[in-house]
């Protein structure tokens, strides 16, 4: 767990704003004219563009227009005067907020020391990546959509967390977008893998073609098993493509789905593998290394319609490991991108916000991002939370994967019989099996059991003297 407390001096710009609270329930639609244009706790109150229906384009035509009108530049250069107008009421609560692992120490108006902890809150939640429906792109595939509206949240909802897995690997945890132009060129080239065109690799017209066999088709709405499924495919083709020669990879890591059935909707608690995870790593190095980046991907059924309050918890616990990706969730039908907790708060990024489609070319360092990016926080109960939702972890290396697992297990020692998740060595309980892979440096290409075992650091059965279940994980 970590604690964010310095102010960097780009934060020192955000120092003078203040983290507000509206509590009246109408305040979504009002909050887009009088909200300050830093920092607002908004109360979920559902959204008109979100439904779990297929949808003619047609029929929402002249919603798009008007909502498109409501959001123009005038109307923004407007509400960022009239932000000062009006005297919000300050955030009246002293709890921690959790983002993505990163605890953020919410201090007192009257203390002066206001700006280390909101601040940089403030700093690190605007520079995630936001992902929302876009208009004028190009057809997808043979439909006649030109935009996501309706219909794409849950697929927008997951671009920003493989987004900020992409952040994680390439410019680390600790990033932040700049306040000033140039930019780094690796945080533009992950923004072009989510253009909204066939010519971007993550784009929703690739991911629609690659997930039909999950069901994903243009108009009609996707729950977080799909989706998941659908990015572990997509992923692993695209890296199956990737230039033999140069050795390079689209998708630089391994995803791996944690799911115990075939549908994603059975419920239960589903046992992270680490001979899966071993395998996975395996294939995508080719076998020129024993472990590579792991991006986990968890679906999760925790209740009938919404979420049963014994989980709640272990939600929010997870927002304290190192290696949180947030969750894919929501409310019924309106998918959102959960990136944090406090109290009994969840914190997301809302994908359901019509903005015209953009092409940000690679390695243009002066191009406008602001589209990415938003400063607007906003809150949902977590007991209004949709029971089918998905959490995401990144484990850069195997000493990251470790610390995951001994997190993971004492995270399932509190739980009191109800577990989000559990970890293995094998799903098979009573023992461990290792497949013959081949190993480039390998004599005759080949590792049996027990110098495979060796290689990844993982020992079947338990230390002398320890008392260790049967399919108890352990690395060495």
């Amino acid at each position: 767990m970590s604690t964010y407390s310095a102010t960097t001096n780009s934060e020192s710009d955000f120092s003078q704003q203040k983290i507000i609270h509206y509590t009246t329930p109408k305040t979504s639609f009002l909050s887009g004219f009088f909200a300050s244009t830093f920092i607002i706790f908004e109360s979920y109150v559902g959204s008109f563009w979100g439904g779990k229906r297929e949808t003619n384009p047609w029929r929402y035509k002249w919603t798009t227009a008007v909502y498109k009108i409501l959001y123009a530049g005038s109307v923004q250069r407007l509400q960022g005067l009239m932000s000062w107008t009006r005297k919000p009421d300050v955030l009246n609560t002293t709890s921690d907020i959790w983002l993505l692992g990163i605890c953020y120490k919410v201090i007192p108006e009257e203390s002066t020391h206001t700006d280390r902890g909101l601040a940089a809150f403030s700093h690190d939640f605007s520079s995630r990546i936001w992902m929302t429906y876009r208009s004028g792109f190009d057809a997808i595939s043979d439909s006649k959509f030109t935009n996501d509206v309706h219909w794409g949240c849950m697929i927008r909802s997951s671009q920003m967390l493989v987004a900020e897995a992409l952040v994680f690997h390439h410019l680390g945890r600790s990033w932040r977008r700049p306040l000033q132009k140039p930019y780094d060129p690796q945080y533009i080239d992950i923004l072009h893998l989510f253009g909204d065109s066939v010519a971007s690799a993550f784009s929703i017209h690739n991911l629609l073609q690659a997930g039909r066999a999950y069901g994903l088709a243009a108009g009609s709405w996707v729950g977080p098993y799909a989706i998941c499924r659908t990015w572990e495919a997509f992923a692993s083709e695209n890296n199956k493509q990737g230039d033999l020669v140069n050795r390079k990879v689209i998708f630089p890591m391994t995803i791996y789905v944690v799911s115990d059935n075939e549908n994603g909707e059975q419920g239960g608690a589903p046992v992270i593998c680490i001979e899966r995870i071993v395998k996975l790593c395996h294939e995508i190095s080719k076998g020129e290394i024993t472990w590579s980046p792991v991006l986990l991907l968890i679906p999760l059924v925790l209740g009938l319609e919404k979420v049963d309050p014994r989980y709640f918890p272990s939600l929010r616990d997870t927002f304290t490991f190192p290696q949180s990706l947030g969750i894919l969730g929501g409310k019924p039908g309106a998918s959102t991108y959960i990136v944090g907790v406090q109290d009994e708060k969840a914190l997301y990024l809302d994908p359901h916000e019509v903005q015209s489609a953009i092409d940000i070319r690679k390695q243009d360092v002066e191009a406008d991002t602001s589209s990415y990016h938003c400063n607007i926080v906003r809150h949902l109960p977590l007991d209004q939370m949709d029971s089918s939702l998905a959490i995401g972890f990144y484990c850069r290396d195997k000493g990251d994967f470790e610390d995951f697992c001994s997190r993971a297990s004492e995270l399932r020692e509190r739980t009191s019989g109800a577990p989000l998740f559990t970890v293995a060595q094998s799903l098979q309980s009573n023992k461990t099996r290792f497949p013959k892979i081949t190993v480039g440096n390998s004599q005759n290409g080949i590792v049996d059991d027990n110098n495979m075992k060796e290689a990844y650091g993982i020992e079947n059965g338990s230390p002398s003297g320890a008392n260790v279940d049967e399919g108890e994980w352990q690395i060495l």
